[in-house]
């Protein structure tokens, strides 16, 4: 095909340069061109190439098309001689590029559009050319991606640690596996965006040559292509060094939490890197690559047709959370990921902002929705968990419930994200209002109004607590037990709230009542377990004289006095108080009561006894030795009394 086309160029010229040699009259030349039309049918339309028989005219016209066909002998000769332009010398590539441009510029004079042979040369070569910077452009591509250091991207991240119950010992019960969470790690925000080369910056400006080429040849679409596949590609094994895999909604649901969990942490490391390091650098690149161009549209569809498919690879994982299967545990990891992907929203509503990439911030939004939608119901359905928990097994020694430390720590959890939960729990309860319903309230008849929407879902979840605390101490038969269950549970309640962030969310009404209640239980305490020692120590009944009635209605009371001590003694030494200072208020206070009233009792009437037989049977102990044993109460290990009986006198 080449040898034809250039076998009819040289017929013409040869034809131009006899009618140009004659440079005769108007009717000679005229004559000639009619002979020259009639010799061959390639040449029909001389007349018209050398400007319909004009001496002048003729001549210039044959002189510009011989220059025209040179200029395309040569341009094409350079096309067809290079293969691969941008991998040979730098001239080489010049010289590429400037019989591209030749090519171009020829296409666009009009002769040559107007001249079939000379145009579909030059068409083919321009196809040829094409061919080469096509293949050009994905193998400067290929490789010239610089290789992403995952670890420098994740140390960009600043990380916040925080110990999930770390002073409070292993959470799990036998009976509450289900809230085994003992440790929780936070992702914080990027100290700083890091600045990355995607692709080596000496090749920049190749890449820029090739691509302006075959935009201004029409080739548009292939280069968007190819550019977008191959930077695509290298985006895909990016996510891939962050840990992100391509997995369907069907197959995320199947994951067993630890791995799950996993797979949530680096998910919130991957969308902050992802969106804000390399979706910025991408972006970048392209307006440093397709700089030249006409349209910016150009380098929106590039932009968006690389990072699409990866940013949606992402949010297909976030929409797989958010309409998954719900517990406690994914909480943390849900918020942390509404919280990544709300922070990275901005970013990429300013990188997808051209209508091409509108459906890429609809569907962050989508998944942004579900994440928070997922939150708030795990939320509620922890609350409604806490409040029907059932176990029966009531703690030893009424120590502290494993169901007090979980929901304590996790609430205390919580408070880190009160701005996010705020948000979300702030936008239903304006729900519930625009449809009639009342947000404000009182709990455990305090007053709500000016408490924040998280403070508010708090003290609804910790009367939910406080409320089944109340059923498990009525598991223990003795009352004084119950009583001292609900000191121990109430005061870690208590102190939770008070050495933390919670207290400003629940107020200060809330911890001052609660000291109340703490005080009210501690009186139950005291008339449940040491009425009936303080009764032994009483005047009434006794009545009076040395009678053999009144020593032996003396005895009894010292004897029944002595038999309920030692048997609270027995007792509520096993007993566990774990609060130092409210161990010594409780020794205080009924040391208080018991100490001066026995000694009294032992002043008045511990003489009628002490000249009797056997006095040592009845007065077994000093007010000192009661103090004592008094010190060794709710230490959790049963105690005993090593002097039951004291020597008689």
């Amino acid at each position: 095909m080449a040898t034809t086309v250039e076998g009819e160029d040289r017929v013409l010229a040869t034809a131009q340069q006899i009618v140009k040699s004659l440079r005769t009259s108007k009717d000679v030349t005229d004559d000639m061109l009619f002979i020259l039309s009639t010799f061959d049918n390639r040449l029909s339309n001389i007349s018209d190439l050398i400007g319909g028989g004009n001496p002048s005219t003729s001549t210039s016209n044959v002189d510009s098309l011989s220059i025209e066909i040179s200029r395309l002998d040569s341009a094409e000769n350079i096309i067809l001689r290079h293969e691969n332009p941008f991998n040979e010398s730098p001239d080489d590539s010049c010289e590429f590029l400037a019989a591209v441009d030749e090519i171009l510029e020829l296409i666009s004079d009009l002769k040559v559009q107007e001249n079939p042979s000379l145009s579909d040369r030059a068409e083919s070569a321009v196809q040829s050319a094409m061919s080469k910077l096509e293949e050009e452009l994905r193998r400067v591509l290929s490789r010239s991606a610089v290789p992403i250091d995952a670890d420098r991207l994740y140390g960009s991240i600043h990380r916040v640690t925080l110990s999930f119950a770390s002073h409070d010992g292993d959470l799990v019960d036998e009976e509450f596996g289900n809230f085994n969470h003992p440790f929780h790690e936070r992702g914080g925000s990027l100290a700083g965006d890091v600045s990355v080369d995607l692709i080596h910056p000496d090749v920049i400006s190749d890449l820029r040559e090739i691509s302006d080429r075959m935009i201004r040849a029409g080739y548009e679409k292939e280069c968007c292509q190819v550019y977008s596949s191959v930077r695509r590609e290298a985006l895909e094994e990016c996510l891939a060094n962050l840990g992100v895999e391509r997995l369907s909604i069907e197959e995320v649901q199947k994951i067993e939490w630890s791995v799950l969990d996993e797979k949530m942490k680096k998910w919130v490391q991957a969308v902050k890197i992802f969106v804000r390091v390399l979706l910025t650098g991408e972006k970048h690149l392209c307006e440093l690559i397709f700089d030249g161009s006409e349209s910016s549209l150009i380098r929106e569809v590039c932009f968006v047709e690389t990072a699409k498919g990866c940013v949606l690879q992402l949010l297909n994982f976030g929409e797989a959370v958010a309409i998954g299967k719900r517990s406690p545990e994914k909480l943390f990891r849900i918020l942390d990921m509404h919280e990544a992907l709300n922070d990275t929203l901005r970013y990429l509503r300013a990188l997808f902002c051209d209508d091409s990439g509108e459906f890429v911030c609809a569907e962050a939004r989508g998944v942004l929705d579900g994440l928070g939608e997922a939150a708030k119901g795990t939320f509620f359905e922890f609350e409604s968990a806490v409040k029907g928990e059932a176990s029966r097994k009531p703690v030893h020694g009424g120590e502290i419930h494993p169901l007090a430390r979980y929901v304590m720590n996790y609430v205390k959890l919580l408070v880190d994200y009160s701005d996010t939960l705020n948000n979300l729990l702030e936008t239903d309860e304006v729900k519930e209002e625009n449809e009639g319903e009342q947000s404000e309230g009182r709990f455990d008849g305090e007053e709500v109004r000016e408490i924040s929407a998280l403070g508010r879902r708090l003290m609804s979840l910790i009367s939910c607590l406080e409320s089944n605390l109340e059923t498990k101490a009525k598991l223990y038969e003795d009352s004084a037990m119950q009583c001292i269950f609900l000191m121990n549970n109430k005061l870690y309640v208590l102190q939770k709230v008070k050495d933390s962030e919670l207290r400003k969310l629940l107020g200060d009404d809330w911890v001052k009542r609660r000291r109340g209640i703490i005080r009210k239980y501690a009186t139950n305490y005291l008339r449940a377990s040491w009425s009936k020692v303080l009764a032994c120590l009483r005047d009434e009944g006794l009545g009076g004289g040395s009678s053999s009635a009144f020593k032996m209605a003396l005895k009894e009371r010292f004897k029944n006095f002595n038999a309920y001590f030692e048997e609270i003694y027995r007792t509520q030494t096993a007993w566990k108080v774990p609060d130092p200072q409210l161990r010594t208020e409780l020794r205080i206070s009924i040391s208080e009561k018991v100490i001066p009233a026995y000694r009294s009792f032992l002043g008045r009437f511990g003489p009628q006894l002490e000249s009797t037989r056997h006095a040592g049977k009845y007065i077994k102990y000093t007010h000192d030795d009661l103090d004592g044993y008094l010190a060794d109460l709710f230490e959790g290990t049963p105690g005993v009394l090593h002097h039951m009986k004291r020597k008689s006198s």
